[in-house]
């Protein structure tokens, strides 16, 4: 967590982002902007899952327990005094145009983290890691990769 200066002119200090006015301070721990993208991500038509497998269901595990530091999240930010930056991995339903959808996402994100905590979001890096094809969930039952990852190729876009 890192503090937001104080409107008043005296200087930030180090453990959450915080805001001050003149009647105290509002901390907005990292984990909550993660909280606030990876929602934005999910309610993005085409986005088929956040995250990758076994960080996917740690992050949701971890995310739900009382004290847990979050590490598992599949939504990493980094935040800084006014502003931050999130890297997020994204399954895509197939067919969907990809540059669209990152654009969707960002837009999204941004409108989302900007409105709710104040803080600029200076960039959205993502990761398209898998497409989802409607018939994978029956052939990965079966024990079959359904041949939509693992191709070790990646471009970015």
């Amino acid at each position: 967590m890192v503090d937001i200066e104080p409107r008043n002119g005296s200087p930030a200090t180090s453990g959450g982002s915080q805001k001050s006015g003149v009647r105290g301070r509002t901390t907005i721990a990292d984990g909550v902007v993660a909280t606030i993208a990876a929602i934005a991500i999910r309610e993005t038509g085409g986005v088929h899952s956040v995250g990758k497998g076994a960080s996917k269901a740690l992050g949701a595990v971890t995310g739900r327990m009382p004290g847990s530091s979050g590490s598992g999240r599949t939504v990493k930010v980094e935040v800084g005094e006014k502003q931050t930056a999130i890297d997020v991995d994204v399954e895509v339903e197939y067919g969907v145009p990809i540059r669209e959808l990152a654009d969707r996402i960002r837009t999204n994100v941004v409108e989302a983290v900007e409105t709710m905590t104040g803080l600029e979001v200076v960039e959205i890096n993502i990761n398209v890691f898998d497409v989802h094809v409607p018939d994978e969930d029956d052939e990965e039952e079966d024990g079959s990769d359904g041949g939509g990852s693992g191709t070790g190729r990646s471009r970015v876009l």
